[in-house]
């Protein structure tokens, strides 16, 4: 019995998925004293408004991350 292999090299292009059933993008935001973070939210002022509730809250923490999520798409290249 012999063995064969057929490799196939192909070439991907990747972009972010505006398909119509593409998750959506969404915001949070992370304290860089504690690592507290706000719930994640499809409007991006919502994350904003959480950062200056936790300053409320915890008066020395002034450093925030933003956080990101977005959906992206990979496929080969015809």
């Amino acid at each position: 019995m012999s063995t064969r292999a057929v490799v196939c090299h192909k070439e991907w292009t990747l972009q972010p998925d505006r398909e119509p059933d593409a998750e959506p993008t969404s915001y949070a935001m992370q304290c860089a004293v504690c690592g507290e973070s706000s719930p994640p939210s499809t409007d991006f002022a919502a994350p904003q408004t959480w950062v200056f509730e936790h300053g409320g809250r915890h008066p020395s923490h002034h450093t925030y991350r933003e956080i990101i999520t977005r959906p992206w798409r990979a496929w080969w290249k015809p």
